[in-house]
């Protein structure tokens, strides 16, 4: 049976991930959980109890979790520190638990004040590139959802900005008249590079040329993995003019999935940007093994 040293927890809004530790070495993998979006404060406890079943955990052992547990909705607010700061706080917010085995601490958000801005979960995987890249300075982009660019210097988030790229993509393909022209496993090269460069010559044209993409379906038969591609390339493109003073003459790291950081890539690597492409998930393992580390006092 697992006996873990700590157990990491990467808590999101619809899923939740657990990893029994030693060290920074990875004994098991927990069966997923659900997310944030569907418990009450006090089901938390008992969704991490259900995902770590098969492990024998000992009194008092720590649990390390970041993401939405430690939203207002989540666990237990654990808040937000003010940039500019290090990703990681020194100081972990503790949880209450029935279950003496849990020794649970949250790690708490990253806040911006002016222009007002807010960032949990994605502050760990930041975390855990500076400690695999300690000498860093440059921009990291962590697409998603809610895309953000955060300007890093001297290993602190020095700025950040976050941008709703990804949910305004699923709005617009499933709730808008896009949905007739738009397919989820289309994609056309040539049509994400033209509207790429169109939206980030001229970003104020987004809402017009929006609309092109079914104009051109039903006047110029476009298929839907131009169309795709196209709506994807508008959006990118806007995001990057929005987002320029971050990228410009800088170093740009990719943190997120491999699909969709390709595509920032691509988009990147068309103005000219040095970009280092890394997987979100094996850094927030990184992150939060820096934030044990911490609260142990153990040595990297």
């Amino acid at each position: 049976m697992t006996r873990p040293d700590w157990i990491a927890v990467d808590w999101g809004t619809t899923n939740a991930r657990a990893w029994a530790m030693a060290g920074a070495e990875v004994l098991d993998t927990a069966p997923g959980g659900p997310g944030m979006g569907g418990l009450a404060s006090d089901g938390f406890e008992p969704a991490l109890l259900r995902m770590t079943d098969g492990w024998d955990i000992a009194p008092g052992t720590p649990v390390i979790a970041c993401g939405m547990a430690g939203a207002a909705q989540g666990w237990r607010d654990a808040g937000y520190r003010k940039v500019p700061a290090t990703p990681l706080s020194d100081r972990l917010v503790p949880v209450p638990t029935d279950d003496a085995r849990l020794a649970v601490h949250i790690v708490p958000g990253l806040k911006q004040t002016n222009p007002a801005d807010v960032m949990r979960g994605e502050e760990t995987q930041i975390a855990g590139f500076l400690a695999l890249n300690p000498d860093f300075d440059g921009a990291i982009c962590l697409p998603g959802s809610h895309s953000k660019w955060v300007q890093i210097s001297a290993g602190e988030v020095v700025s950040f900005r976050t941008m709703m790229t990804g949910e305004l993509f699923a709005a617009l393909a499933h709730h808008s008249v896009l949905r007739h022209s738009v397919a989820p496993d289309g994609w056309d090269d040539d049509a994400f590079a033209d509207a790429l460069s169109q939206s980030l010559s001229r970003p104020e044209q987004l809402a017009a040329r929006l609309f092109s993409i079914r104009a051109e379906a039903l006047l110029n038969n476009r298929g839907t993995a131009e169309s795709t591609a196209a709506l994807s390339g508008l959006l990118i493109g806007a995001e990057l003019a929005a987002a320029k003073p971050y990228w410009l003459g800088l170093p740009v790291a990719l943190i997120g999935a491999a699909g969709l950081t390709q595509h920032y890539a691509t988009a990147l690597a068309m103005q000219g940007v040095q970009v280092i492409r890394t997987r979100g998930d094996t850094l927030t393992l990184q992150g939060l093994t820096a934030a044990w580390r911490g609260l142990s006092k153990e040595p990297s």
